[in-house]
C-alpha cells in the first residue's frame, strides 16, 4: 500500500529546479505553471539565493510546482495519474496544495492560482508584525507544550513524537531557543511568519474570499486525501478545499496522518521533490514502512521501481 506525500515550506533549497530542466518538456510545463501563478518558476528554481527563495510568495509556488513536475515526469507526462497508482494522498501545510492537483481535486493551473493567492496572503500577513518558527526536537510532550504555551507562542505544527514546531513573535522564538525544553532543542526554521497560528487569520479571510472562484471535483475513490487536519480522510474535494483555506490559521498535525498511515497499512511512502523532510518524520515514527526520495530526475526509475511494488498499478503504457 503506497502513501505519496508532498513537503512543505521550508524544504526548498537554491537550485533545487535545475536537475528537471534537463527533462524534455518540463521548461514548458514550467513556463505554464509560472503563468499561472505568476511567479518566475525557473528564475527562482534555478539562479535565486537562499534568502530570496525563503519568500513565501516564492517559496510556496515552487514547492507546489516542483511536486506537480516530479509527479508528471514519473506518470509519463499525466501528474493527476499520481492518484491512479497511490492508495493514500498527503501534503504537509502548503505540500496540501500540491494534493489537490495530484488526486485531480483542481487542476495544475489552479492550484497553482491557489497557492499564489496563499502564498502572497500569508506573507502580508506575516509581514505586519514580525513573527517566526522553530522546531522543538526532543523532549516530553506535555513539557515542551507547556513551555511553547508559556513563552506565548502556539504549537503550529505537531510534526512527530518528537517533533513540535511553535510559532509567534520573533523574540518569542528566541527566548524560547535560550531556554529550550529539558532534554529537547530547538532548532529555527527557514520560514518568513507564524503560519497556522493566529497571525494569519487575515490570510485564512483572503483565501475563503477567493476559494469559490474555483471548482474543486473529487479525488479518485481509490485514493483519498488524508487532511493535516487531525489526519480526517477526506473523499470529497469540497470538503478538502474547505480545509485548506482553514489550515492557513490552524495547527497541522503530521503525526496524525502518519497515525492514518499506520491504521491503513501502508508498506511505502514515496515524497516528492523537493523530498527528505517527511520521509524523515517517517524513519522515525513507521518502522518497517519502506520509503523513497524523489529528488531529482536521476531518481526516477528507483521511484518507478518503488510505486510498482508498492502501488496499486503500474506506472507507463497499460499491459495487455
Amino acid at each position: 500500500m503506497l502513501a505519496i506525500v508532498c513537503p512543505g515550506q521550508g524544504a526548498q533549497k537554491p537550485g533545487f529546479l535545475s536537475p528537471w530542466l534537463e527533462v524534455i518538456g518540463v521548461r514548458d510545463a514550467l513556463g505554464e505553471l509560472s503563468e499561472a501563478a505568476g511567479v518566475d518558476l525557473i528564475e527562482h528554481g534555478t539562479a535565486s539565493d537562499a534568502e530570496t527563495i525563503r519568500d513565501t510568495a516564492i517559496a510556496q509556488p515552487l514547492l507546489v510546482a516542483a511536486g506537480i513536475i516530479a509527479a508528471d515526469c514519473l506518470s509519463g507526462g499525466d501528474g493527476f495519474a499520481a492518484g491512479t497508482q497511490a492508495d493514500l494522498l498527503a501534503g504537509h501545510s502548503v505540500g496540501e496544495v500540491t494534493a489537490t492537483a495530484l488526486s485531480g481535486v483542481l487542476s495544475d493551473a489552479d492550484a497553482m492560482r491557489l497557492v499564489a493567492v496563499r502564498s502572497r496572503a500569508m506573507a502580508k500577513a506575516a509581514a505586519a508584525e514580525p513573527t517566526s518558527m522553530a522546531a522543538v526536537v526532543g523532549g516530553v510532550r506535555e513539557e515542551v507544550l507547556a513551555a511553547i504555551e508559556q513563552h506565548g507562542l502556539a504549537p503550529a505544527n505537531i510534526n512527530s513524537a518528537a517533533q513540535v514546531v511553535a510559532a509567534g513573535a520573533q523574540e518569542a522564538i528566541a527566548a524560547l531557543a535560550a531556554e529550550p525544553p529539558a532534554r529537547a532543542r530547538v532548532i529555527p526554521l527557514q520560514v518568513a511568519g507564524a503560519f497556522h497560528t493566529r497571525y494569519m487569520a487575515s490570510a485564512r479571510e483572503e483565501l475563503a474570499a477567493f476559494a469559490p472562484q474555483l471548482t474543486p471535483h473529487d479525488p479518485l475513490a481509490q485514493c483519498p486525501l488524508v487532511s493535516n487536519a487531525s489526519g480526517e480522510v477526506v473523499t470529497e474535494g469540497a470538503r478538502y478545499l474547505e480545509l485548506i483555506v482553514n489550515q492557513v490559521a490552524s495547527p497541522v498535525d503530521w503525526e496524525a496522518c502518519m497515525g492514518v498511515f499506520a491504521e491503513r497499512g501502508v508498506t511505502g511512502i514515496l515524497e516528492l521533490a523537493p523530498a527528505g523532510t517527511l520521509t524523515g518524520l517517517a524513519k522515525r515514527e513507521l518502522k518497517g514502512v519502506a520509503l523513497q526520495n524523489l529528488n531529482t530526475p536521476e531518481d526516477l526509475e528507483a521511484a518507478q521501481a518503488f510505486v510498482n511494488e508498492h502501488g496499486l498499478h503500474h506506472f507507463g503504457p497499460e499491459e495487455d
